[in-house]
């Protein structure tokens, strides 16, 4: 039988967590450039280009950690505990199958891969090698994600927030010993820090499964991990299919552009690749409510509170605006400092500063675009984004990234300039879709869904 729903969640309760636990991520993505830049400038570059694979296919697992992460909250906000579990339980053997999948394909194609992001012929023995050994990962990574989504779901970020933390001091502590050698032992350089990685993710996933008894009382099975859920699965990727779409879209036009940054030399790999490192911790607030925004209104709109959804998308705005411009000023401040900490290429540091200060009109419309686009994804309101997200990331990103960046000769300014303009142009799409209540007959309709699935009472 179903339940009185529980307290609504409140937003900053929720969002410090997902930030800090963003922030972790990040700091030991710097490390891990850190660490390769001191083998070389080359391998720092091999490291970026490798990781952008990775990052692509991560992406295609939130196909179903985004659905499931939507549709658990919204069951638990109409108070419906067993149809939460059968989406969690459903979400499981799907990420499962995507993740072998992803792992074999890297495993066969790595070249070929790297060939298609326009590696440097110099990169490749580096750059090969090292994206085999990480893509061992996927195959956790992608069970992991499907359970954390669904933790975070109910509200319980403190978790997953010391499990990354618990799994991050494994891997690091792993890092050196195997990257740079030890008693004599030369270690396996780059390879080295994959095999950390790989470790501290199958920790990871045995501490997600812990957590899943003691705080939801769910045991997977070794069913829940091989079967596919039709029912629950339509009703994840319907949100999750879009909602991860649109991401897929903009690392498809990401790795277009990062291409194309290739073409103009060693150098400016280099430099994009320090110069996000830092342009990473400057969406972090902005990643980090959106995320919270999504999970409060999934809560508020499977209640059937319309109005109180529509306040937290607009608070959760005010909140990310104030934020965002307060740390981007900041951050070009001290900017050519924090390049330094990667490189003392006089060139790479001079571009990289430049590209800082330009995150000044790149970053409120990334602000404008992540909170919107999680409220609306949590209404129900899913296909919207993503439709509009593939004209704008494809004409706007990648059209005057060519036209300013190649054709203008503008380099790496107008790249960023092209980042702007793209978030901008989204952003204020998916403002109007919400001020104009756009996304309310798909909340309505949410609604219907989660009452119908319901149990009726005996």
């Amino acid at each position: 039988m179903s339940h009185a729903p529980p307290p609504r969640p409140q937003l900053l309760q929720i969002t410090w967590p997902i930030y800090s636990e963003h922030l972790l991520h990040l700091l030991v993505g710097v490390f891990g450039v850190w660490l390769v830049s001191r083998l070389s400038d080359d391998a720092a570059a091999a490291y970026g280009l490798s990781n952008q694979i990775m990052l692509t296919f991560m992406i295609t697992f939130r196909f179903v950690s985004v659905g499931a992460s939507v549709v658990v909250t919204q069951y638990i906000g109409a108070g419906d505990r067993a149809g939460a579990e059968q989406v969690a339980r459903a979400s499981l053997g799907a990420n499962a199958w995507m993740g072998i999948a992803s792992c074999a394909i890297i495993g066969l194609g790595a070249s070929s891969l790297l060939s298609l992001m326009n590696t440097p012929a110099s990169l490749m023995p580096t750059a090969r090698p090292y994206l085999m050994a990480v893509g061992v990962m996927l195959a956790f990574d992608a069970v992991n994600f499907s359970m954390g989504a669904v933790l975070r779901a109910h509200t319980y970020t403190r978790d997953t927030l010391r499990l990354i933390l618990v799994m991050y001091v494994i891997q690091l502590a792993l890092s050196l010993p195997l990257m740079f050698g030890f008693a004599g032992w030369e270690g396996l350089g780059m390879n080295g820090l994959a095999l950390a990685a790989v470790i501290g993710r199958a920790c990871s996933f045995f501490m997600h499964r812990r957590l899943w008894i003691e705080r939801l009382g769910i045991r997977a099975s070794f069913e829940d991990y091989w079967r596919i859920r039709p029912d629950r699965l339509r009703e994840m990727l319907h949100i999750g299919l879009p909602g991860a779409g649109e991401n897929v879209v903009y690392r498809i036009s990401y790795m277009i552009i990062l291409a194309m940054i290739a073409d103009m030399g060693a150098a400016a790999l280099a430099t994009h690749t320090y110069t996000m490192q830092i342009v990473h911790f400057l969406l972090l607030f902005s990643m980090a409510i959106g995320f919270g925004t999504e999970i409060v209104v999934g809560h508020r709109v499977g209640a059937g509170e319309l109005h109180g959804a529509d306040r937290q998308v607009r608070g959760g705005l005010l909140i990310g605006f104030c934020v965002c411009v307060t740390t981007v000023l900041a951050t070009a401040l001290v900017g050519p400092r924090l390049l330094g900490l990667f490189t003392r290429d006089p060139e790479v540091l001079a571009t990289g500063a430049t590209l800082l200060w330009l995150n000044l009109l790149v970053e409120p419309g990334r602000t404008l675009n992540l909170v919107v686009i999680n409220g609306l994804r949590a209404t129900g309101d899913a296909r919207f984004p993503v439709g509009f997200g593939v004209f704008s990331m494809f004409a706007v990103a990648v059209g005057l990234s060519w036209l300013l960046g190649v054709h203008f000769g503008w380099g790496l300014a107008g790249v960023w300039v092209a980042y702007g303009a793209d978030e901008w142009v989204r952003g204020l799409a998916m403002a109007a879709r919400w001020h104009y209540r756009g996304w309310v007959p798909h909340a309505r309709r949410t609604v219907r869904r989660v009452r119908l699935r319901q149990p009726r009472p005996a």
